[in-house]
């Protein structure tokens, strides 16, 4: 059975003390979650840096993945850094395969991933 997918918004401090933002999805991520992913993504501020904190995702699957590299590409046009940490293994292999570090640097962690900026 799926897990539905809930996305919280945060703000940190970058590396350099500038506002980053931070989009925590929690549940699975699949075709169901075009609306609470790309909805997420659109009211989140062009001009600062995102973070995409996926440690409490249980499950993607290839439509999820899809909808992932639609936010991502969304991200590149308006020239936004854009990052992800907290993948497991897996889908970190399975993130680089379909070439979504492209678009964004995968991290280990939060930590990692706020010393990127």
């Amino acid at each position: 059975m799926q897990t539905e997918t809930k996305a919280k918004v945060d703000e940190v401090l970058g590396a350099k003390g500038q506002p980053v933002t931070v989009l925590r999805f929690t549940g699975d991520i699949s075709s169901t979650s075009r609306d609470t992913v790309l909805g997420t993504y659109e009211g989140v501020t062009k001009s600062r840096p995102v973070l995409i904190d996926f440690s409490k995702v249980e499950y993607i699957n290839s439509s999820g993945i899809a909808l992932v590299i639609q936010m991502l590409m969304e991200a590149n046009k308006a020239d936004q850094t854009i990052a992800a940490f907290g993948l497991t293994p897996h889908f970190q292999k399975v993130f680089t395969m379909v070439g979504i570090t492209k678009y964004a640097a995968l991290h280990r962690d939060e930590a990692s991933a706020i010393a990127s900026l």
